[in-house]
């Protein structure tokens, strides 16, 4: 079983040791109206999981009650999805479709006992009557029809005698319920139109209020799992099961936090439109959020249940970063695919004085990755580098190739620039080198020092590749529209080079293009004429927020930053000895992830200072964190000496975020005061005014004059709109200037609100 004890799986053991079960039965039933996403897999993950960890099963059923937007083809990727991610469904898939025949009888039985019945009246007037959150609805004049009227127009409903939206089954519940879902809810409603499973056989379909919970009933589910939108929808699935009075046991729903991906739009009418409008190549595109799109990029099953896992199972919504996402494909890639040399931006390097052909063994693998397997590299006097690796005017702190500097091809040999050829629009065409036959990697006795080593290919056996580099397909954090689509989120490359031995590898291998990130074999459009490999993700991420203050600064500077940033991409180099210690005592001993691990490691300032600000606090993780974002950036152009805050400092600072006197939000205003002041954390806090405020004693008062300004808001939250409860949070915490303890703040106004 998950050692993963969430709220879900709590409420599943409860249940076993009351014996209100026998076994542990889920399913996942979505709605074949579009490709599953990553919100899918979640559900997925939670229901088929719960299912296997109680020794259960989990059906996977399909929610085909809606035959204008369904299709045959949703049902595969659907089942594809499931599969592909490792689990298996009990028996056949099964459809709410199959029940059609069931579900009527229980259609009829809830007429026949009173509890329903047909109505007749325009769709304006039914939202009419429905009422507000503040006002009772009003019920029909069609639900006084008797018992035997409603059988008759129901029958002839389903005989397709009557137009769609002539007539509705209503359920017949409270007009002035609190939950407006339970103000007489559709049963069924006139649909002509052709079902890709049944036909023409009906014309009339069950809403999804009715027919899921009795697809649950009929199926034996024991916990019927669902995202948070349909916690209001919970009194209807309670109350149908309960007015039929069908025997125990019976199944019950319960909520889990559906999942938010910042960048990412998981509407399927959104990704519809996408699709239809052809903004993306279909439901599979590389930059879709769906599970086609994410296999065919090249992400690993794996990379997707280790996301899952790692985001968990909650009872609020909240927004998880996409680098979550991105850290995860990283993680698992690293430790399995090899490492190979493709140049994307290729310029012609001619090494006049070496003479002949040679092949170099390099290994796949760098020393920390437990795996075995090498090639050949053919070399000869002429080979292509980035033209980025080389340049004619270099700015402070360029590593590479120039006219002066030196630099090592990557398992080969050291080459110094001679002279550069142009053509007539002065663009270089061609380098002219010379290359030290005593420097070859792992045997190099030239004493020249270089400052970096570049990737490369030979020019004569390089093989041709196109390279489809993928980007987020939104530019904006919080996306809504077409507008906020990133132009750049498709770039092609068809005149790439990859060294020999990527193109003999079998299919569905994937590999670390050095320096360049991660890339897949496109499983459609590869051929052996025309290689297309797809940039699953970058080396790191390259979406960090650049600040303002980093914007303002001389061109010459961000150049700087980002030409040492590429030193350290070219980080297919392994650990050295030393990193590789700092590395598993980090990972090991002190539980750091794995990418806070390696960017202490690597960076001896950062890890030195670390060390020093574990000796005044032993908080390891909280500490590694601050150290690792944002003492980081000071650690770039700075030494340790240079800084104006100490390591002790950091460490008090950290132990005010642990003990909860300040967030994390004050911390980072903190922070920013002692980068320029290097005073005492605590002297800034006093002098600002910046302590967190976690004393009820204080914060009731402005949550009770809150509520009281913004009774409407009160009256809709109460009605079942869960959404408002962010509303009173954020108004607190804007009362407070961000002062007040969002903890704290969450539970008085959950009990305020009761």
């Amino acid at each position: 079983m998950s050692e993963n004890k969430d709220f879900l799986r709590t409420i599943v053991e409860k249940d076993l040791k009351s014996n209100k079960y026998k076994e542990i039965i889920t399913r996942f039933p979505p709605e074949p109206n579009g490709f599953p996403h990553i919100g899918h897999a979640k559900s997925i993950c939670i229901n088929f999981g719960i299912a296997k960890d109680y020794n259960g099963y989990c059906n996977l059923r399909m929610d085909d009650t809606n035959p204008t937007t369904e299709d045959t083809k949703y049902v595969e990727a659907l089942k594809d999805a499931v599969q592909w991610l490792g689990f298996e469904w009990k028996g056949e898939v099964k459809h709410t479709s199959d029940y059609f025949p069931k579900i009527y009888e229980y259609a009829i039985k809830l007429i026949k006992m009173g509890k329903a019945y047909v109505d007749s009246i325009s769709e304006e007037q039914m939202k009419e009557y429905r009422g507000t959150v503040t006002e009772p609805g009003k019920r029909s004049q069609f639900a006084n029809r008797t018992i035997e009227e409603n059988l008759e127009l129901f029958e002839k409903m389903k005989n397709g005698e009557f137009k769609d939206g002539e007539h509705v089954l209503r359920a017949k519940i409270d007009m002035s319920a609190a939950n407006m879902k339970l103000r007489d809810p559709l049963l069924y409603r006139i649909r002509h139109a052709h079902h890709f499973r049944t036909g023409d056989e009906w014309c009339i379909y069950p809403m999804y209020d009715f027919a899921h919970c009795l697809s649950d009933y009929i199926e034996g589910v024991s916990h019927s799992i669902c995202t948070l939108e349909f916690e209001n929808n919970r009194d209807i699935y309670d109350w149908v099961l309960d007015a039929l009075e069908l025997e125990p046991p019976r199944p019950y729903q319960h909520e889990f936090a559906r999942l938010g991906i910042n960048y990412t739009v998981m509407s399927k009418r959104k990704l519809l439109e996408l699709v239809n409008g052809n903004y993306v190549n279909g439901w599979d595109d590389p930059r879709m959020p769906t599970i086609a799109g994410y296999k065919r990029r090249g992400y690993t099953p794996e990379s997707i249940l280790n996301f899952c896992e790692q985001i968990g199972i909650a009872k609020a919504n909240s927004m998880v970063d996409v680098s979550q996402l991105e850290f995860c494909i990283r993680d698992d890639l690293n430790k399995k695919v090899p490492r190979v040399m493709c140049v994307l931006d290729p310029i012609k390097v001619t090494i006049e004085n070496y003479e002949g052909r040679e092949e170099i063994k390099a290994s796949y693998y760098p020393h920390d990755v437990p795996k075995e397997g090498s090639r050949k590299i053919p070399f000869s006097n002429e080979v292509y580098i980035e033209r980025e690796d080389f340049s004619e005017n270099p700015v402070k702190g360029y590593n590479r190739l120039t006219l002066e500097q030196p630099v090592r091809l990557r398992y080969a040999y050291i080459i110094t620039c001679k002279e550069i050829k142009k053509d007539a629009n002065g663009n270089i065409i061609e380098i002219i080198a010379t290359y030290n036959p005593n420097s070859k990697s792992g045997h190099d006795t030239s004493g020249i020092k270089v400052k970096s080593a570049i990737h490369w290919v030979d020019a004569k056996e390089s093989k041709k590749v196109e390279v489809r580099l993928y980007d987020r397909l939104y530019k904006n954090e919080a996306p809504q529209d077409i507008e906020d689509l990133n132009p750049n989120s498709l770039s092609i490359i068809k005149d790439a080079l990859v060294e020999p031995a990527v193109i003999t590898q079998k299919a569905d291998e994937r590999f670390q293009f050095e320096r360049q990130g991660y890339f897949y074999a496109d499983p459609i459009d590869y051929t052996d004429e025309k290689p297309v490999f797809n940039k699953i993700v970058s080396l790191k991420d390259s979406w960090a927020k650049k600040s303002k203050k980093e914007e303002d600064k001389p061109k010459e500077e961000i150049v700087k930053r980002v030409e040492k940033k590429e030193v350290i991409h070219g980080e297919a180099e392994p650990l050295t000895q030393e990193q590789q210690i700092l590395f598993d005592r980090y990972t090991k001993e002190l539980e750091l992830n794995n990418e806070v691990s390696n960017i202490l490691a690597r960076d001896e300032k950062l890890s030195s200072f670390y060390e020093q600000a574990l000796k005044e606090l032993n908080s390891p993780i909280s500490l590694a964190n601050v150290i690792a974002n944002d003492v980081a950036k000071e650690l770039k152009e700075k030494e340790i000496t240079e800084l104006k805050f100490t390591p002790s400092q950091i460490a008090k600072l950290v132990k005010m975020i642990d003990e909860e006197i300040i967030s994390s939000k004050i911390a980072k205003q903190v922070f920013e005061e002692m980068v320029k002041k290097g005073e005492e954390p605590s002297k800034i806090i006093e002098d600002k005014n910046l302590v967190q405020i976690s004393d009820p004693n204080v914060i009731l008062p402005i949550i009770d004059e809150i509520i009281e300004k913004n009774p409407e808001n009160v009256e809709k939250y109460k009605a079942g709109n869960q959404k408002l409860f962010g509303f009173f949070i954020g108004q607190v915490l804007k009362a407070t200037d961000g002062k007040a303890n969002p903890k704290v703040v969450n539970n008085l106004v959950a009990e305020k609100l009761k």
